[in-house]
């Protein structure tokens, strides 16, 4: 008998608007280099927004629109992905005792010397690394400091080796950022740069979105992941009191 390599059901989903995507809007409306926010990347937390779009995917997985309930609950250490997983489940997403098991391989990707920027700021501020960005293109820029595409690649690959070894046969939900959900998708379909590029370019991934991927034991000499859904709004579209946002990360500082 064949076993399973992979989770049967597997959730990719960004976490709620946060603070930073409110104050990243107001600096590029308003023209600023800079977005206004005075802490850490890391502990920027959800908006009173983003709170009601984690509450509504939850109840929403309640309901049973969400193909099931995951028994697994990994997110990103920043605060953002870590309050969207935990107020997720508090509203019957998942069981009550499943604990949030925060995984440093899902932060958000660091930006180095370009954090806090806008596209402007760039411009502006750091011009060579602009010209970089655009001869390089931004799966293989890497701004001193921090990282490129492909380096948040790097260590996913290494969070998707754990998650075959321990969630096999589980239901694993995810809770990241929108280049993590982007870059899980390039190593489980095994894209090339051009298309995850053009998955990008086409919209951002919505806040509280849902990417769902299913076991298929046919797909390849093993069995693999397909995916069922990208960038599923409904949970939030469908509340009555949230709304659906779909801004870069709040540290974004230019899209390409």
């Amino acid at each position: 008998m064949t076993t399973t390599r992979w989770p049967t059901r597997l959730w990719l989903v960004r976490h709620g608007q946060s603070a930073g995507n409110v104050a990243r809007d107001l600096a590029h409306a308003s023209g600023e280099h800079r977005i206004a926010i005075d802490i850490r990347d890391v502990d920027v937390p959800l908006s009173e927004l983003g709170s009601a779009q984690a509450r509504a995917l939850g109840r929403w997985f309640a309901r049973g629109e969400g193909n099931g309930r995951p028994d697994v609950l990994l997110a990103s250490p920043y605060l953002r992905a870590r309050e969207t997983a935990r107020i997720f489940r508090d509203a019957g997403g998942a069981d009550a005792d499943e604990k949030v098991c925060a995984d440093e391989r899902l932060r958000e990707k660091e930006f180095g010397i370009l954090d806090g920027l806008t596209s402007a700021g760039i411009r502006a501020v750091q011009p060579e690394q602009a010209e970089f960005r655009r001869l390089l293109g931004k799966f293989y820029h890497r701004p001193p400091g921090g990282e490129s595409w492909c380096d948040v690649i790097f260590r996913l690959r290494s969070l998707m080796d754990t998650v075959s070894l321990h969630y096999a046969g589980r239901e694993v939900m995810i809770v990241a950022h929108q280049v993590v959900v982007l870059c899980l998708r390039y190593i489980i379909e095994n894209l090339s740069e051009a298309e995850i590029l053009a998955i990008d370019k086409a919209g951002d991934v919505a806040n509280c979105s849902v990417t769902e991927y299913v076991h298929d034991p046919d797909a390849g000499k093993d069995g693999g992941l397909v995916l069922a859904r990208y960038n599923v709004t409904a949970p939030v579209d469908e509340d009555p009191v949230a709304e659906t946002t779909s801004a870069p990360d709040a540290m974004v500082a230019a899209r390409g």
